[in-house]
């Protein structure tokens, strides 16, 4: 008895013992992903963008502590998540065909007095020449994008449902993008975040140009638009 007891002692002090050292690893690989990662965010540029990608998926929590302990504002840590979580999915978007991606466009984008009206897959746009979304969609629907205008992300997850894109452009503010990236992730779908330059319910606004630049990804320069030649070059 005296043996087992003994072992079972030896056992419960082996179980804490690796329990510390783990946590002692995962606090200290979490505050070394910070630090590369706002390393990253004041020079303007991805450093080790796999491992920090890859310690995200396990340590996000610790390493969101760590960047607001460290005083890092919520907007420069999403901005960063956003801008490796593109960088990483580049390749990846450009192996799959235009004809199986779509974008999802917020309806804030629109016009205050837009004329469309809200269908079971969105607003349907009138191009009515109110706002830039009109013919952004032309150009997006010349390259063979399916194109969705959207209130919601409810209405993203049906639409994923019922047409099965691979692959995704989602526009919106920083905490849509980030939010929209993390669904895509858990079901599959390779997404590409574009933040809109202005936050808000009406006429937000987004620089359209950021956003062909990941549309034209893996598309033949050939058979571009003559509208969007300017952003190969």
């Amino acid at each position: 008895m005296n043996f087992n007891f003994i072992t079972w002692n030896d056992l419960m002090y082996l179980v804490g013992e690796t329990a510390v050292i783990i946590i002692l690893g995962a606090l200290l690989t979490a505050f070394i992903l910070v630090i590369i990662s706002i390393y990253s965010i004041r020079k303007g540029r991805l450093y080790f963008p796999t491992l920090v990608r890859s310690g995200l998926v396990f340590l996000e929590g610790l390493m969101k502590a760590f960047f607001r302990l460290l005083g890092l504002e919520e907007r420069e840590m999403l901005s960063f998540f956003i801008k490796l979580h593109n960088a990483m999915n580049i390749t990846e978007f450009e192996r799959i065909p235009v004809s199986e991606r779509a974008v999802f466009i917020p309806q804030c984008l629109r016009s205050s007095k837009c004329p469309a009206h809200l269908t079971p897959e969105g607003l349907k746009c009138r191009n009515c020449g109110q706002c830039t979304v009109g013919e952004a969609r032309i150009m997006l629907e010349k390259l063979g994008y399916r194109i969705f205008i959207v209130p919601g992300s409810s209405f993203i997850k049906r639409m994923v449902k019922k047409y099965h894109p691979k692959a995704i452009i989602g526009i919106g503010c920083l905490s849509e993008v980030k939010e929209g990236i993390d669904m895509a992730d858990k079901i599959g779908l390779v997404a590409m975040g574009v933040v809109t330059m202005k936050e808000g319910c009406v006429e937000t606004l987004v620089n359209w140009a950021d956003i062909y630049e990941v549309a034209i990804l893996g598309v033949d320069s050939k058979l571009l638009p003559e509208d969007l030649h300017i952003f190969t070059q």
